[in-house]
């Protein structure tokens, strides 16, 4: 395995659901890692990946009230998903759909692989029983009483149906200690602290073997080692991640596998932080680095709902703020990996506040400077402001290390408070009256500089304005490597700018 890779994955959304902007809020930060990644190590050492989950009795049910064949149902939703990462500048570099055949192939090969496998008690990994239990098909699992309130599924408001199936079983509860041991340690890292505590608390309840097929499922693959029995959707699912690059043969799994991390919401935490990590024990595939676990957002306080009509569509967003300020405001809300409030009725007042006033003034007001009093060139200066640009990208780097994307964003409009401080300190308005050129040019030369750095501070976020920021610097990616981006005084002295138009129209 290539040590200096990231590989960066989404949970694969179920197409049973439209794309939102609770789905959208984790492909943005898994896309603003993917995009710092491979700002820093280069295009070819990262693979972000995304898709959707198209299997089971649910989306079969949804296909059947559309009048649709499941096939047909899943390709259209699908192609909802791809279409709006692509408007809300998603550079993700698959799609994984559990319909194809590359992944279906895997999973019947993972399948065939835990049959002949024995667990750490030397038991069969596998093994066929019958179960009575509660399920919930809007879950798609089994639920105990104490799961439910008032006798329905807390997420889905419904009783859920008594079944009795006899399905094929994968012996969780003989790899109890094993899991313990590696989540405590570390060497399965579940982030942030209280996800794993969390996790912890749960295998100290002890756990259950569960179903991994069904038995009057149609829309599933088949198991290969019995036909009249389809694979569980979770089990299908969670093997996108090492179908999708390739398993077990392909140079792409060598070299990206294990996962850098997977990012996920909660509500599926047990199915990645101890199904994926049994699964994966058992066929002696080695783990994933880390799963982050994200919390719930409400919209404006209350819980996103269908029912209450409060579900956004990123579509809106782009089509109201375009793509960058869509980004921005999805993921500004509050700090990622906690639960949090996304204010909807504010979205026009921090777009004004940090992008057209912030951001887009500050670039404007600087560029307008270097055409005034510096001809519109980079003034013969060296970089000499009471600003530690060193110790910001430091910062930033660690920052997203630990997935902590909204105390970047902080940090990077502090550097603009800075500036707009820095301007109103050193007035160049009156050292252009006094003609003070030699004193213009070393403050116009600081600027541009700090405008730079944050051309590059903000490309992962908002890749398009970074764009527009460096152009009119006269600075681009494809001549400008990660150490030249960073290092404090590379503007080069004499380069024309330009100021172009506002970068984010006012609201």
């Amino acid at each position: 395995m290539e040590k200096n890779k990231f590989y960066i994955t989404t949970p694969i959304y179920y197409v049973n659901d439209r794309p939102h902007i609770g789905h959208a809020y984790t492909t943005v930060i898994a896309d603003v890692l993917a995009r710092y990644n491979r700002f820093k190590i280069g295009s070819d050492k990262v693979w972000f990946l995304t898709g959707t989950d198209e299997h089971g009795a649910k989306v079969a049910q949804s296909a059947e009230a559309e009048g649709k064949e499941p096939q047909a149902f899943v390709d259209e939703i699908s192609e909802e998903y791809k279409n709006k990462w692509e408007k809300l500048n998603i550079s993700y570099d698959d799609f994984i759909r559990t319909t194809e055949a590359r992944h279906e192939t895997v999973v019947k090969e993972i399948l065939t692989k835990l049959k002949s496998a024995k667990t750490p008690q030397g038991k069969d990994v596998i093994f066929k029983d019958t179960y009575e239990g509660l399920y919930c098909v809007g879950c798609e699992a089994y639920k105990k009483e104490e799961d439910l309130e008032d006798g329905k599924c807390p997420d889905h408001g419904k009783a859920p149906e008594t079944l009795s199936e006899e399905n094929w079983y994968f012996r969780l509860s003989d790899y109890t200690d094993e899991l313990k041991q590696k989540i405590e340690s570390d060497e399965i890292k579940i982030l942030p602290a209280d996800k794993k505590k969390e996790v912890l608390s749960f295998i100290a309840q002890g756990l259950e073997d569960i179903a991994i097929s069904r038995a009057n499922v149609d829309w599933g693959i088949p198991v290969p080692f019995d036909k009249e029995q389809t694979i569980y959707v979770w089990v299908d699912a969670l093997i996108n991640y090492i179908s999708a690059i390739g398993y077990p043969d392909d140079e792409k799994f060598k070299k990206f596998w294990p996962a850098n991390v997977h990012l996920l919401a909660k509500d599926i935490l047990k199915f990645h932080c101890i199904i994926w990590p049994a699964m994966l024990l058992a066929a002696e595939i080695e783990q994933p680095k880390e799963l982050f676990v994200h919390g719930y957002f409400t919209l404006s306080g209350k819980k996103m709902s269908k029912t209450l009509g409060n579900v956004i569509d990123p579509d809106e967003l782009v089509e109201e703020y375009g793509a960058d300020a869509a980004r921005y405001l999805i993921i500004s809300q509050f700090v990622f990996g906690q639960d949090g409030n996304v204010k909807v009725d504010e979205f026009p007042i921090k777009y004004n506040a940090d992008l057209a006033n912030g951001i887009g003034n500050l670039a404007s007001r600087v560029l307008s400077m270097a055409e005034k009093y510096c001809e519109g060139k980079v003034p013969d200066k060296k970089f000499d402001a009471d600003l530690d640009l060193k110790k910001i990208w430091q910062k930033i780097d660690k920052g997203f290390s630990d997935y902590k994307i909204f105390e970047n964003l902080k940090e990077i409009w502090e550097v603009i408070r800075w500036s707009d401080t820095y301007i109103d300190e050193t007035k160049p308005w009156v050292l252009g009256k006094e003609s003070k050129q030699e004193e213009l040019d070393q403050i116009i030369y600081n600027l541009l500089e700090i405008l730079r750095h944050l051309g590059w501070l903000i490309k992962p976020i908002l890749p398009e304005t970074s764009d527009e920021i460096l152009k009119r610097l006269g600075e681009s990616e494809s001549d400008c490597s990660y150490s030249d981006a960073i290092a404090v005084g590379k503007i080069k002295s004499g380069t024309k700018v330009e100021k172009g138009e506002a970068l984010f129209a006012r609201k």
